[in-house]
C-alpha cells in the first residue's frame, strides 16, 4: 500500500510539471504500464488527474480545492495575508511569503505586482535557497548543523550570472542577512528581478516564515528597490506580533 501511495504521490509531482503520457510516467516510475494504468485509472475516478482525447494525462479539478484549504489552513498566510495585501497595495509591487518545509523554502502566497511585469514563481514550488531573498532569510536562520548541510547538498544551479555559486561566498551573505534582519536577491534569480527579503518571528524569536518585495529593474533600480526597506521591514514586524 505504502508503495503504490509513493507512486500515486510520484505521477501527481510529474504531471505538476506537465502532461504525460502512460509510458512517459511508466518510464518515470520504471514500473510496468499496467502497474501505472491501475494508479491512474483510480486517480481518475476521483478526479486528481484526468485524460484528453489524446489520452494525456494532467493534473485533475479535485487538487484544485485541496490547494486553496491547504493555503488556507496555513498558518503563517492567516496570520499575514492582510499585512501582505496592505504591503501589495502600498508598493505595488510583487509580494511573496514562504514558508520553512522539509528543509525547503516554500512559496506560501504570492500577490502580483500591480504592474503588467509577471514572476516565474509560483504557490506551492519551492524558493531556490542560494539565490532568492526567501530563500536565504529561510536557511539563515536554520541550526548551524542543518543549515550546514543543507549548504553541502546544494546544487546552487547559476540561474544568472549574478547567482552565487560558491559555498563559502553563500555562507558568507546568510551570516550577514541574519545579522542585519534581510536578505536580498540582486537579479541572482531572474536577471531582470531584485528583491529583498525579511523574517517572521514567533513570540519565542524562531523564525516561521519570510517576506518579500521582488521588483523588475525596468520599474526600480537596486538602489530604489533599497528604498522599500522599511515598508517591508514594518510589515514583517506587524506579521510578527500578530503571529504572537
Amino acid at each position: 500500500m505504502s508503495q503504490s501511495l509513493a507512486r500515486a504521490l510520484q505521477i501527481l509531482t510529474s504531471l505538476g510539471e506537465g502532461e504525460r503520457s502512460l509510458d512517459q510516467l511508466a518510464g518515470e516510475l520504471g514500473v510496468h504500464k499496467t502497474t501505472v494504468l491501475r494508479l491512474l485509472r483510480t486517480m481518475e475516478a476521483d478526479r486528481f488527474v484526468r485524460r484528453d482525447a489524446a489520452h494525456r494525462y494532467r493534473l485533475g479539478s479535485r487538487l484544485f480545492a485541496l490547494a486553496d484549504v491547504a493555503r488556507e489552513q496555513h498558518v503563517v498566510l492567516q496570520v499575514a495575508a492582510p499585512h501582505l495585501h496592505e504591503l501589495n497595495q502600498k508598493t505595488g509591487q510583487t509580494v511573496h511569503l514562504a514558508a520553512w518545509e522539509n528543509g525547503e523554502a516554500i512559496y506560501v502566497d504570492k500577490l502580483d505586482s500591480v504592474r503588467s511585469v509577471r514572476m516565474y514563481s509560483q504557490v506551492g514550488a519551492p524558493a531556490a535557497l542560494h539565490c532568492t531573498a526567501v530563500g536565504k532569510v529561510l536557511l539563515a536562520a536554520q541550526p548551524k548543523r542543518q543549515r550546514d548541510a543543507v549548504l553541502a547538498t546544494l546544487d546552487y544551479k547559476a540561474y544568472t550570472p549574478n547567482t552565487i555559486t560558491d559555498p563559502d561566498r553563500l555562507l558568507e551573505e546568510l551570516v550577514i542577512s541574519k545579522e542585519r534582519g534581510w536578505a536580498q536577491d540582486r537579479a541572482e534569480h531572474e536577471s531582470f528581478i531584485n528583491c529583498i527579503g525579511a523574517p517572521l518571528k514567533d513570540a519565542a524569536g524562531r523564525v516561521v516564515g519570510a517576506v518579500s518585495l521582488s521588483v523588475p529593474d525596468v520599474l526600480l533600480n537596486y538602489e530604489q528597490v533599497l528604498e522599500l526597506l522599511p515598508e517591508l521591514l514594518a510589515t514583517a514586524q506587524a506579521i510578527s506580533a500578530d503571529y504572537n
